[in-house]
């Protein structure tokens, strides 16, 4: 028998399912997850359980610029819970142009109203990037530009969220040239706001910081960048399913060799894994397995979540790895799946004084890079390291 919490225990399950159409098990698990996404410590999911089913909606104001509206896309395809769920028992979504059913004067009215009634606790989220240049005049709604809008609605707001790397810092539209002079949300307000990047994000790290803002009060902890740490605090790199090959040295030459067709590390093929922050590999898009997210496809990280990465390096650029820490050994290039490393192999590298240079020169020469400083630890040949 499962012993329950008191918080647990006082729920309504009854009335959660009918709001939700969740059973308690489900309910209970989606608790359970998004603490656990969240990072949150042991009984966090009693509290988020609790607020979720007794706490006030908070109202929600959903603003589109410049974008491709990918990002309400990816939001649409949530599963737990499903969108009609989270927009009319999880949050009050007062004002979304597109899944609004009002248009013109009717939508404008509903986001004031809504404004007014809640100021001072309303959830702002801004997918888009602003245009500045000229007046801010290459993006109007409702006769206001988007410049103005978005400080109009942000002065009453409990908190803004930028969902999405166009709102976050410019995305698409802000790659040179930037003819109409795009900039973030947090750049054009000159705040901190929550920035949510992606292309598209996904959508759990929108539902569990609401949930997060619903249940404690407050925002989750952000990085230097603004983002929430619970969900860009690690690299993909650490946690992606080809980590192994990537350790071993088994790397992808190009698309559809051998390599790319056994699943090995896509890093040779421009994978930005390694400098990119982001939770794709723990936590996947739409509920539709592992090939829900790029490398799971087969394709290399294009580093969506990092200004500077995405749009601006070249897809096929090689990815820094400052912050990568190599192995003691590696096998080799050619080991067959499965088999794991040589004795000779490790025996060679144990040999070599301090394990660190020795996997960071084994790392080097697996990617083909030159490392000068581990020039003298590489002086043993091939074939003493099964190579």
């Amino acid at each position: 028998m499962l012993a329950h919490s008191e918080e647990e225990c006082s729920l309504d399950f009854d009335a959660i399912e009918g709001r939700l159409g969740l059973s308690r098990r489900d309910f209970l698990k989606f608790c359970t997850g998004l603490a656990s996404t969240m990072g949150l410590p042991a009984g966090a999911d009693a509290a988020i359980a609790k607020a979720v089913e007794s706490a006030r909606r908070p109202s929600v104001i959903w603003l589109h610029f410049q974008e491709c509206t990918g990002c309400t896309e990816s939001l649409l395809r949530a599963n737990h819970p499903t969108l009609e769920r989270l927009i009319l028992d999880i949050i009050s979504l007062d004002y979304h142009e597109t899944l609004f059913a009002a248009a013109g004067h009717q939508a404008e009215a509903a986001r004031r109203q809504a404004m007014a009634d809640n100021k001072g606790k309303y959830l702002l989220v801004v997918e888009g990037a602003i245009p500045t240049k000229d007046k801010g005049i290459y993006c109007r709604i409702g006769g206001q530009t988007a410049v103005d809008l978005l400080k109009e609605c942000a002065t009453d707001a409990a908190a803004v969220v930028a969902i999405g790397s166009c709102a976050s810092w410019g995305g698409v539209p802000s790659t040179k040239p930037n003819p109409t002079g795009s900039e973030g949300a947090g750049e054009v307000l000159g705040a901190k706001v929550v920035n949510l990047p992606g292309c598209p994000p996904n959508p759990y790290n929108l539902i569990s910081t609401v949930v997060h803002y619903l249940t404690f009060n407050k925002l989750p902890e952000l990085d230097a960048k603004g983002r929430p740490k619970f969900a860009y605090g690690r690299l993909i790199h650490e946690n992606c399913e080809r980590r192994a090959h990537f350790d071993a040295g088994r790397f992808a030459g190009e698309f559809g060799d051998e390599g790319h067709r056994q699943g090995w590390c896509l890093y040779k093929l421009g994978c930005k894994g390694p400098e990119t922050h982001a939770n794709c590999p723990a936590v996947l898009f739409g509920d539709v397995s592992n090939a829900s997210w790029p490398v799971g496809t087969g394709h290399p990280c294009i580093g969506c979540t990092e200004k500077g990465i995405v749009f601006t390096k070249p897809i096929h650029a090689l990815a820094e790895l400052k912050t990568v820490t190599p192995p003691i050994f590696f096998a080799r290039p050619a080991e067959e799946r499965g088999t794991g490393v040589t004795f000779a192999a490790a025996a060679a590298l144990a040999a070599i004084a301090g394990a660190a240079a020795g996997g960071t020169a084994m790392l080097a020469r697996n990617l083909g890079k030159s490392v000068p400083e581990a020039k003298a630890d590489v002086a043993a040949p091939d074939e003493q390291r099964g190579g």
